[in-house]
């Protein structure tokens, strides 16, 4: 049986709360790789990297976020972390985040210019400074609502989802740190990706009902539309440059896409079975790149032809989990279960990978 990677979080999430730990939930794909299309990959680990006194364990990248001068964010959910990684120096700076056990989680750049993120268990969204590391925190008004994918809104806004008890999607004022939270028709949906579409709606993936759904920053209305295809617990999703969005299926054949007009869902297999599609995001060439979990690729999808490609992680229960476009137009990515911070070059398709320990 395959693991469901979200479930597997919110299991964390108990134990974390109870046990303030979560060693026993390190994930560790199965290994079974089909021989890519493309394989070339060359791996480096800067060294010496600096590790801060917060630092307290080994860092976990979970997701990612880049700003503008080319450096990379990421959350750490087990150490309570934000850190900044300077691909130019391989530099580390870790940010410790002030309410313990928050497990911060998604994390995204604002139109303020700061990052901001989710704080699953603690019912947060913070932000960080870049300039100056300095962590703020507002309260979600709902407790107990797990936020969890987090972007930043056509309307100025950061809007967010609650995967847990609340059941909904969020947004906060970057200015004035007002919240309003919007209920999810569907109970129980488990609302997970989030992003902002061609049509300026606000799009998420319900992982748990097998939906996708959308919000209108202005009225607040929200429409569902389910997937095909049964069980397929969809997760990452991005807007693509045809206009519809994309999204990746956990447990389902792989990458769907729906139309930001008509809401008519189309899926496509991935070579690999059992390959555990998870973040999504779309390249500068005009193709959409994605992780795939189980099997420690990283695929590419061309939304005119249809073509998959995948890439060989070269480290072997790499992991790989959160891919976003960085200020370079390569891809970068976080390994979960090799502490390391990865690019694919669009050029090549070379995969390099830094080692955040000594």
């Amino acid at each position: 049986m395959k693991i469901s990677i979200k479930r597997v979080i919110n299991i964390c999430l108990i134990v974390f709360s109870v046990f303030g730990t979560t060693s026993a939930c390190i994930m560790k794909p199965t290994t079974n790789i089909s021989s890519p299309s493309n394989t070339s990959t060359s791996t480096s680990t800067l060294n010496p990297i600096v590790i801060p006194p917060t630092h307290v364990g080994e860092p976990i990248a979970w997701a990612i976020a880049a700003t503008p001068d080319g450096d990379l964010w990421f959350t750490e959910m087990n150490t309570n972390n934000v850190g900044e990684f300077s691909p130019a120096t391989g530099k580390i700076t870790e940010y410790n985040v002030p309410t313990a056990n928050a497990y911060p989680h998604g994390i995204v750049l604002g139109p303020d210019g700061n990052l901001w993120f989710t704080e699953p268990s603690g019912d947060k969204i913070g932000k960080i400074s870049p300039t100056t590391g300095s962590i703020t925190e507002y309260s979600i008004p709902t407790a107990n609502a797990g936020p969890f994918g987090i972007t930043a809104g056509p309307d100025g806004n950061l809007w967010f989802t609650e995967i847990t008890k609340t059941n909904g999607i969020g947004k906060i004022s970057p200015t004035t740190g007002k919240m309003t939270e919007y209920a999810l028709p569907t109970a129980n949906a488990g609302p997970s990706g989030i992003t902002t579409g061609p049509d300026d709606n606000i799009w998420f993936t319900e992982s748990y009902v097998n939906q996708i759904g959308k919000i209108s920053p202005i009225t607040g209305k929200i429409s569902e539309y389910s997937i095909p295809a049964a069980n397929t617990e969809p997760n990452g999703l991005t807007a693509g440059p045809d206009g519809d969005l994309w999204f990746t299926e956990i447990d389902g054949i792989g990458i769907g896409k729906i139309s930001s007009v008509t809401g008519e869902v189309t899926e496509y297999s991935v070579s690999t079975t059992n390959a555990g599609p998870y973040s999504i995001t779309a390249g500068s060439d005009s193709n959409l790149w994605f992780t795939q979990f189980q099997e420690d690729q990283i695929g590419k999808i061309s939304p005119s032809t249809s073509i998959i490609t995948e890439y060989n992680v070269p480290t072997a229960d790499a992991g790989p989990y959160s891919i976003i476009m960085g200020p370079d137009y390569n891809l970068w990515f976080t390994e979960l279960n090799q502490n390391k911070i990865s690019k694919i070059s669009l050029a090549t398709g070379i995969i390099t990978e830094y080692a955040l320990d000594n």
